[in-house]
């Protein structure tokens, strides 16, 4: 069945594209979500003419991500998980779990955007791509410690015989 997207679906396309899908994957999911209408006549002329206003939403979406994407960039969060003996963690870092450590830092991303290419099971520093739009994507560094561990920083050096 043709159908014409009017969201982007990851894997499948962009808005105003028309493709080839299922049947009841149209009729049972993309259309009652409104993520795709049918690809009939009117439609096509009907979508012809949203196109210019998608491609201006489009570019106000990615000023947007683009002015996110620096707020985030280099953003290092701490996430701290019980662990075994052995330092392996009792579950796993979730998705879910980073956009709450985000957000206590003040950043807002949703959960949806953090990509884990693999769950994190391990301590130590790892990182995170966060995809804010199709085309702008940000890393940040999420750091798992055991719980009950505080991070010991260095004391300062003592000054120098010169800076006294």
């Amino acid at each position: 069945m043709k159908v014409i997207l009017t969201d982007e679906i990851r894997g499948l396309g962009t808005r105003g594209d028309i493709v080839t899908v299922k049947g009841g994957y149209a009729r049972n999911f993309l259309i009652p979500k409104n993520l795709a209408r049918e690809a009939t006549a009117g439609n096509l002329k009907a979508i012809e003419q949203e196109k210019k206003k998608w491609a201006l939403l489009a570019q106000q979406e990615k000023e947007v991500a683009q002015k996110a994407a620096a707020s985030v960039k280099g953003v290092k969060v701490t996430i701290r998980k019980r662990t075994g003996e052995s330092g392996q963690l009792f579950g796993s870092v979730t998705a879910n779990e980073i956009a709450d450590a985000l957000e206590a830092k003040g950043v807002q991303v949703e959960k949806r955007r953090i990509e884990l290419d693999h769950p994190i099971k391990t301590l130590g520093v790892h990182d995170v791509e966060v995809r804010l739009h199709r085309d702008v994507t940000a890393q940040i560094q999420v750091e798992v410690v055991p719980l009950g561990v505080e991070k010991i920083e260095e004391p300062p050096a003592p000054p120098t015989p010169a800076e006294k």
